[in-house]
Order: C-alpha cells, then structure tokens, then sequence
C-alpha cells in the first residue's frame, strides 16, 4: 500500500512478482455489482449502562456487542490511536481494552493485515467481532470468500474517510513527541516542555449529545488558561471546543479532505452485507421526543438474523423505528456526500506547515458573503409579501 499526494493508501502491484491470477481483483469490492438491501428490522437503542453510555459517540450499543463477544471468549477488531495518533484497525480480548475501540474516530483506519488475523481466528472456531466502515466490511467479505457463522460484522453510518495526512498535520499543531523542537507553527510556543497528549475525543458529551465537542487531554498540568490553538480554558489537563469551532472537524464536515471515493460510495444501502449496522439517531427528537435525553440514542439497523439473535441477547433498550423516518435525518445511510469544489482549492493550498489556515481560509470562503447574504434575505420578504396578496387555490 502507497500513499498518494493526498495521504491516501492505495494498493500497488509488484508487477515482478505478479502471477496473473486476478484474485486481487475478484476479490475488490469495488469491482463487483454489490446488491442493496433493505434492513430486517430499524430500532432506536439505549445502553442501560449509563457509564458505558456516556462514554460512547451515541447509545452505547457498541459497547454491549463487544462485551458479549469478548465475554463468549472471542477477540474484537475495530479501530484504535496509536501511540502517535494514527488511527489502525488493532484486536482486543478482553473488558478492560474496550474503550481504546469506543468513540468516533473521524481519521480513516489503516486495515494492515487484520483480515490475515480475523480469517485465522474464524478458521480455529473462535466468535469474532469485526466493525468498520462498510467499505472495510464489504472488503473482508470478499476477503474471505465464504461466510462463517462465527463471525460478526458490524458497519457504521459513514460520512466518509478523511485523509490521515491531514490529521497528522493537524495532530501537530496541538502536540509534538518529548524532545521535539516546537516550530513556530505550533500551539508549545509558550511552554518550557512538551505535554503529551493521553487522550483524544471526537464527540465529548460535556454539554451534552447534540452538542458534542473535540477534546485533547494532556498528561501535564501546565495549561491552566494558556491558549493552545483551541479555546481558552481553565481545566489543567483538557482542552475542550465546539464542533463549529474546531479546524479539523470543520474541514471534515465541509467535506474538503475525505477520500475521492467516498464521494460515489458503492457499498452503501446494506451492499456490504454487514450483520448489524451502527451510528446516531440524528431526528429521534422528532421520531421519539420522549427517549431525547440528550445523551446519546443509537440507531441500529439489523442485517442479518444472526444480527437479530446478537441484538436480543445483550439486553438493549430497543424501540422500534420505520426505516423511512430514520432515514430522513440520517440520508448517509443511501447517499454519498456530494464533493465540493472548493475541494480543489483546498489541495491546490496544501501546506504540511500551515495546515490550519489551509482549512480556515477555505471554510471561509464557503461562508456566503455578505451581499449574497442580503440578496437572499430580501428575496425571502418579496417572496412572503407576494404570496400575501396572491389568492390561494381552492
């Protein structure tokens, strides 16, 4: 696997040790015309276990699958951070690892060689938990080429893949490693040492699900209300900042640096034929006022009736939801998100070094601009006023 321009993987042939057998081919998802499917069954879902809960990006639902498994003596798969805060797919076996695999991780994973593993673990007779993104699932299903009973594939609702580049970009304008030199584009200008980042959360819950934030937790004490690149804070050891204030997720959202396929997904609408599919129920407010808690409620759509099984048996909050009202305010569950142009604008500006204002410079250039702001407020009042005098049809 090679990295392009925008720190994409992409699979390279060693054309001198190629045998001509096609089977990397045969087996790429993308290459073969994947059916869609509709979910057996759509539930709204809450895990009972309100530490577990609270801990998750949504209802915790994850949380009670991977207990289950790894409680029947299985190993889970899902991706985790590194010591340097790239995100790869790792295995765990047992309770106390689960939280390096809870969470959102808004950074493609690498798969390096966890289907090799997963297939070995299956062909002893051992219950595996594999969750990914529904491209690394529809991956591991033609990897595999046949199907195991002992196997549990998980996928989540996916917006799509941003560049691991940018992230490690990013990561460095908020840490460097012990003994690094901090350059003048990073946020330890103002410390005589560097702190060390112990945890990093895409989706902290502080005020709350909705309103979820990016958090850094460093292992020193030195922040008190110093300003590290983020929001001005007086916690000693956390920086904590809105979603619509962070760089990084506005750059995700905007859509500036996911991966070009993500654009035209092909394993979307069940093609990966995953047995359970997990994520947020944005629109549970309006589907089921009386659960928004604001903590946290899952959507699960099941696949499978060996996901049905699994789902019954770890004693979820389950509701049942019609696939059509949890599709409304979740469209990634079919659609792909449309690429931008100002895609284009933000590679064109690249800079390993000023990535930070690479992102800020084109999400304001997104922002409409003031006269266009005004032309479509005026147009807005014509419109009211016309419709007023204009007689309605009976």
């Amino acid at each position: 696997m090679k990295a392009d321009e925008e720190g994409f993987l992409y699979p390279s042939v060693e054309i001198g040790l190629c045998v001509d057998c096609g089977l990397c081919e045969k087996v790429c998802p993308f290459n073969a015309e994947l059916e869609s499917h509709q979910p057996q069954s759509v539930y709204a879902a809450i895990n009972p276990n309100e530490t577990e809960r609270l801990q998750s990006s949504s209802g915790g639902i994850f949380s009670m699958l991977m207990r289950k498994i790894i409680e029947a003596g299985g190993v889970v798969y899902g991706a985790a951070f590194d010591d340097n805060w790239n995100v790869h797919h790792i295995a765990i076996e047992s309770i106390a690892d689960m939280s390096k695999l809870q969470g959102s991780k808004y950074v493609q994973s690498s798969i390096c060689d966890t289907y090799i593993h997963v297939k070995q673990n299956l062909q002893t007779g051992r219950q595996v938990l594999f969750s990914g993104t529904a491209c690394q699932v529809a991956g591991l299903k033609k990897f595999l080429r046949k199907e195991y009973d002992n196997l549990l594939t998980v996928d989540v609702i996916c917006h799509g893949t941003p560049s691991p580049m940018v992230w490690q970009d990013y990561i460095k304008t908020i840490w460097q490693p012990k003994g690094a030199d901090a350059g003048e584009n990073t946020v330890l200008l103002s410390l005589n040492e560097n702190p060390s980042i112990e945890g990093i959360s895409f989706r902290d819950k502080k005020l709350g699900w909705r309103k979820y934030g990016f958090v850094v937790r460093y292992s020193d004490d030195q922040r008190k209300s110093e300003k590290f690149g983020l929001s001005s804070v007086e916690a000693k050891s956390e920086i904590w900042e809105s979603l619509h204030d962070n760089v990084y997720m506005q750059g995700f959202l905007n859509n500036l640096y996911l991966r070009p396929s993500c654009h035209h997904c092909r394993v979307k609408s069940g093609r990966c034929e995953s047995d359970i599919t997990l994520g947020d129920f944005w629109g549970v407010w309006d589907v089921c006022p009386d659960l928004n808690d604001d903590k946290g409620i899952s959507l699960v759509l099941v696949n499978s009736s060996k996901g049905e099984d699994v789902l019954a048996s770890i004693n979820a909050l389950l509701y049942d939801i019609n696939y059509k009202d949890a599709l409304k305010c979740n469209p990634c569950l079919e659609r792909s998100v449309q690429e931008t142009k100002y895609r284009k604008m933000f590679w064109s500006s690249y800079s390993s070094d000023t990535v930070t204002d690479n992102i800020r410079n084109v999400v304001k250039a997104m922002r409409p601009s003031f006269t266009r702001k005004l032309y479509g407020l005026i147009m807005f009042f014509v419109s009211k006023i016309y419709h007023s005098f204009v007689p309605k049809r009976t």
